[in-house]
């Protein structure tokens, strides 16, 4: 009869629970104010279950902020189609994204946390160069792809500060229409993309 030692796993449902809960937290509370104590406690299981399920803060808040948003799958969409509008595209779907209060939340709070803890700032960095650095650079091809790619995702983090973490006027209440007409040219020159008038000349 075999008998297993040891902290056994919660039930089916504790996972989801814990996360539930994290996100809220994580959401209301910003990433460094939250602790897993706090999360355990709310979420009525041990803290030993937090760690089990998740290894860590940030394995945990990159697990609660997975379910609701990705970035990456979102600039790979708008990558498909024409090079020459590939920026509007971007800054349109992005936008739209950081725009939304259901998906915008999150990712404040990814910002957040890698603002705060070194660790976290490296996950997401890694993130950044692995899911869409070279995504962007698979798909612009040519010399150089990976530094015009990065080139690409520095503005784009740049603009993303600016408008929604710093909320620096005149960015942070420009209609979309305005930003994407604005950073349109930059984000073209840093891919070396051709102009959509240029690429409809050379057709």
């Amino acid at each position: 009869m075999n008998s297993s030692r040891g902290r056994r796993p919660g039930k089916p449902d504790t996972r989801a629970q814990i996360l539930d809960v994290a996100r809220r937290r994580f959401l209301e509370g910003g990433y460094q104010d939250v602790t897993l104590r706090s999360i355990a406690a709310e979420a009525g299981v041990d803290l030993a279950l937090v760690s089990y399920y998740f290894g860590s803060k940030k394995g945990l808040l990159s697990a609660a902020l997975a379910l609701v948003v990705n970035p990456s799958d979102i600039l790979g969409r708008a990558a498909e189609g024409e090079p020459a509008t590939f920026p509007q595209r971007a800054l349109y779907a992005l936008l739209s994204l950081w725009e939304n209060s259901e998906t915008g939340a999150p990712l404040r709070a990814l910002v957040a946390g890698a603002a705060h803890d070194a660790a976290f700032a490296d996950l997401v960095r890694e993130m950044t160069e692995k899911e869409l650095i070279e995504k962007i650079a698979s798909r612009i091809g040519g010399r150089d792809a990976r530094k015009r790619a990065a080139a690409f995702c520095a503005q784009i983090a740049g603009l993303i500060v600016t408008r929604y973490i710093l909320r620096l006027e005149p960015i942070a209440s420009m209609a979309p229409d305005e930003i994407i007409r604005i950073y349109s040219p930059p984000l073209r020159l840093a891919l070396g993309a051709v102009p959509p008038s240029q690429a409809s000349r050379c057709g």
